[in-house]
């Protein structure tokens, strides 16, 4: 009899623990608070460590229709404007890792894996529900939505997110914290660009305090813009997706060279609009246990919430996704014992990863001695230090591929 898992998200992280349970033979209840799938528009870069996760479940071909592939990775000064480094991507990141670095629309990578789960017979969509608690007994696991109905599986899969209640309930350790860090984010079409403001590739300007992100997604169709500033988070943390005042945004670019302001304020001549997210993470990872206890598992954001600096919060979730579809796959050992082992496989990955991300975060928006230090080694080093082989090589799934 096939083992029923049940999982709470129907966000990226959620979609694809249900494609990884389900490719482990499994049963999959996944279970979307929103009573329709849907998701905001940003973007994703999605490595190569990523994309060899999508090639695997067979969605290359989905995959190459919706995205763009960046030529070059590029960092910029946000204050002079001057290149200071540039890695290719393209081909050369296929001829060194065995696949793209690919950027994509979020709602397209969202439809992607939603397309590729309704595939499988054995998934169970329950669109409105929100899965408030959960216990464990005797070998199974019952959740209580938000109606107050019942219901059992065999295992259960957090993955609804980074202010996760049922995290909370398996570790009781309370809400995320924030990292004084806020995102406006923006999408543009191309075409209504000025050419000089277009791009075909991923280029990061680093400021003092700040940074910007631009990259295109839908085929280059559309560039994704994302300037992270210092600042206080609004009081609703748990609403992640604010109104943006862009004159609020403006103020903080004031010191800025005038291409990269222009290129802010392209967003709202073109009748778009900012918007804004406060940043939320938790220290990295100390232990499997944070990742996996007894009949109950997180994955994604609800397990180790990172700062956006590596561009791997989505990777990793895909990444964990893929991990638990080989540990529910050794069907020789009981299930907790699987949830151990897909724990003990991804924690040390992740938590290195939730700590390079804070440190990039600081090299970012460094001032005075450390940014000169910071661009200085960009123009020696260039792509020698941009470069990631442990990341974009690692295979994700042990402590060996540290």
């Amino acid at each position: 009899m096939k083992k029923q898992v049940l999982i709470a998200g129907g966000g990226i992280g959620g979609l694809a623990a249900g494609i990884g349970a389900l490719r482990a033979g499994c049963e999959v209840r996944l279970f979307e608070r929103a009573q329709h799938f849907s998701e905001v528009g940003a973007g994703i870069q999605l490595g190569p460590n990523v994309v060899r996760r999508l090639q695997a479940w067979g969605l290359q071909n989905s995959l190459q229709a919706v995205v763009a592939v960046p030529e070059a990775l590029q960092v910029r000064s946000a204050l002079s404007g001057e290149a200071l480094a540039r890695m290719p991507l393209g081909s050369a990141a296929v001829a060194r890792y065995g696949a793209a670095y690919v950027t994509i629309h979020r709602a397209d990578l969202h439809q992607l894996l939603l397309t590729a789960l309704r595939a499988y017979a054995d998934v169970h969509l329950n669109l409105g529900e929100t899965i408030e608690h959960y216990r464990e007994a005797d070998g199974v696991v019952t959740v209580r939505d938000q109606a107050n109905k019942l219901i059992e599986g065999d295992a259960l899969v957090c993955a609804d997110g980074v202010h996760s209640r049922l995290r909370r309930q398996l570790l009781g350790d309370g809400p995320p914290r924030a990292t004084g860090h806020l995102a406006y984010r923006a999408m543009v079409r191309q075409a209504e660009l000025p050419q000089r403001l277009r791009t075909q590739q991923v280029t990061a300007w680093l400021g003092p305090r700040l940074h910007v992100i631009q990259y295109p997604v839908r085929r280059g169709e559309l560039q994704n813009l994302v300037v992270i500033v210092q600042g206080p988070a609004p009081a609703d943390m748990e609403r992640w997706d604010h109104a943006a005042n862009a004159q609020d945004l403006e103020a903080a670019l004031s010191g800025t060279c005038s291409a990269l302001q222009d290129l802010v304020r392209s967003v709202p001549r073109m009748g778009m609009d900012w918007r804004l997210w406060p940043l939320a993470d938790r220290p990295p990872l100390r232990a499997p246990t944070e990742m996996a206890q007894g009949l109950v598992a997180l994955l994604g954001d609800a397990s180790h919430p990172m700062r956006p600096y590596l561009a791997q919060g989505a990777g990793m979730a895909i990444e964990d996704a893929a991990e638990l579809q080989r540990a529910l796959s050794m069907h020789d050992l009981d299930l907790d014992l699987r949830l151990r082992r897909y724990a003990l496989n991804r924690w040390q990955r992740n938590a290195r990863v939730q700590a390079r991300s804070q440190r990039n975060g600081r090299i970012f928006h460094a001032t005075g001695p450390m940014r000169w230090g910071r661009d200085t080694a960009l123009k020696l080093l260039g792509a020698r230090i941009m470069d990631l082989p442990w990341l974009y090589r690692g295979d994700g799934s042990s402590a060996s591929s540290l």
